[in-house]
């Protein structure tokens, strides 16, 4: 039995008090919460989006786990350079929805499996964000993770897919210094594209979110 952080514990039960803003489709919706303990994610979640109506869908699993200075930090990937799309960005692990997937939760799940090697059953997933629109018309929606037993998770990226497998302290994601925005427009339509860049290694990352 692995003895869980009360670092983790004490976020995920924040989390689990979470409700998201809007959806897609309701201006308040209501969202289920899993309870403490709860394992059955599928069953203790819905998806904030899953009315929305939107063919192209896709979810992303934003992964916590405790460092080994006890900090929070979160799994991203760098995409292959083979790729059709986004090649060579860094991402979170994710990716459309399949027929077979029962919510956003699941494919969130089934996507970072297939792509860095995560068994869905050592994740436990505690919050589901309010979903984006991508410019490209697809629906994106945050699952959030918690990773209690690190050890156990072996890293294996799909080559297909995955170039590297790194983690960041959350923390980064807060500071200004690490944060940038660029004025894009497209079709038309202006909006901000945001970059956090992060040294990792001898490599400098930028993680790019719309």
């Amino acid at each position: 039995m692995v003895q869980k952080s009360q670092k983790l514990l004490s976020l995920a039960q924040q989390l689990r008090l979470y409700k998201p803003q809007y959806s897609l489709t309701e201006e308040h919706p209501q969202q289920r919460v899993p309870k403490e303990g709860t394992n059955s994610v599928s069953q203790s979640l819905n998806s904030t989006a899953e009315s929305a109506g939107i063919n192209n869908r896709a979810a992303v699993l934003v992964c916590i786990f405790e460092g080994n200075d006890s900090d929070l930090r979160v799994f991203l990937t760098k995409r292959s350079s083979s790729l059709s799309s986004h090649s060579g960005e860094v991402a979170l692990p994710g990716g459309k929805r399949e027929d077979g997937d029962a919510d956003d939760i699941e494919t969130a799940l089934r996507e970072a499996q297939e792509e860095i090697g995560l068994d869905p059953a050592l994740v436990d997933v505690v919050a589901v964000l309010e979903p984006f629109v991508t410019l490209s018309g697809i629906a994106v929606v945050p699952v959030v993770g918690i990773l209690f037993d690190k050890k156990a998770f072996v890293p294996s990226p799909n080559a297909n897919e995955v170039e590297a497998i790194f983690d960041v302290p959350v923390e980064m994601f807060l500071k200004d210094e690490n944060h940038r925005t660029e004025k894009k427009q497209w079709l038309g339509y202006k909006y901000s594209l945001h970059y956090f860049d992060y040294q990792t290694g001898s490599q400098r990352n930028f993680q790019r979110m719309r």
